[in-house]
């Protein structure tokens, strides 16, 4: 599939970088999990045995990521305490000859240096947040991943993301087909040429009502982009809400670079709602040898009672 623009822009515009540093907005308050998150960032809520930003950060990982990039707010520490070494808890542990639960708690911890934060002091939506990251990302491509999008593959979908950027460059989404009546909750594509996994996207549009929508093909929460979106996050336009939207920075872009959605392999489950977050807990665990039995038989004894 040819990328977008003329073609010299194209020639200078599709020249790839290797994609080495990932942001993770996690700046939310989290407020349809209260009281849940009275105290306690979303992004550390467990699906299963791991916070849902854990999840985000070992998909970075296994994507070839080495810089990570965290916007925080206020009350969001817990993240950075998980992100460090607990030297307590692993002498414990190794005293205990614990070296399975040592593992699971260090093995996964990026190197010093490789991690940094910065602060949105204002909920200003994900385009703002994005834009907090400017100096830490510098003028090189970059991921975006959402731990509210918890995806369950057998290849990582960020890994499937950067090898798929290798080749067509430019910038590139993760996109699903969602009903049409789910249209407002999303970024939605307007598609051009498709072969049925990945897809040119000749528009953008953010949370169109359903009959406005242009298709139902719409953007989850993984990017790899550009480092000139932020020269357009810098106009700080509000969008849909009244927030600074990223997808409207994404949309002005069409024709300076490529712009690709690709249907990635796996199962997302939207973890920023109650029962998708129930869902991905099961689905964890079911994918997990060691429980998989036992929650079949739990299941089993729930479906008597429906």
């Amino acid at each position: 599939m040819a990328p977008l623009g003329d073609g010299a822009s194209v020639e200078r515009n599709v020249m790839k970088k290797t994609v080495r540093k990932a942001v993770f907005p996690v700046g939310g308050m989290g407020t349809r999990f209260l009281p849940a998150t009275k105290s306690m960032p979303k992004e550390m809520l467990p699906v299963v045995d791991k916070p849902l930003i854990q999840y985000a950060v070992e998909e970075a990982q296994a994507a070839g990521i080495e810089e990570f990039i965290f916007v925080t707010g206020r009350g969001k520490t817990a993240i950075e305490d998980h992100f460090d070494h607990s030297v307590e808890l692993q002498d414990l542990l190794s005293s205990r000859q614990r070296t399975d639960l040592l593992r699971s708690i260090s093995t996964w911890v990026p190197p010093a240096g490789q991690v940094a934060y910065t602060r949105q002091q204002e909920p200003l939506g994900l385009g703002h947040a994005v834009w907090c990251a400017r100096h830490l990302v510098g003028d090189e491509p970059f991921a975006v991943l959402l731990a509210d999008d918890l995806i369950l593959a057998a290849e990582p979908c960020l890994k499937q993301m950067v090898d798929c950027h290798g080749k067509v460059g430019g910038n590139l989404v993760a996109v699903m087909d969602v009903p049409r009546e789910h249209t407002k909750r999303y970024g939605v594509l307007d598609v051009g040429r498709d072969d049925g996994k990945l897809a040119e996207v000749k528009g953008l549009v953010e949370k169109p009502a359903p009959a406005d929508a242009p298709s139902t093909l719409s953007v989850i929460g993984r990017y790899i982009l550009q480092p000139d979106v932020f020269d357009h996050l810098e106009r700080q336009d509000r969008g849909a809400g009244g927030e600074i939207q990223l997808t409207d920075a994404l949309a002005r872009m069409i024709g300076q670079h490529p712009f690709h959605g690709l249907r990635f392999d796996g199962e997302r489950f939207d973890c920023g709602d109650k029962v998708g977050f129930l869902h991905a807990n099961l689905a964890f665990a079911l994918a997990r040898e060691e429980m998989r039995d036992e929650v079949k038989a739990f299941l089993r004894t729930m479906n008597g009672k429906l």
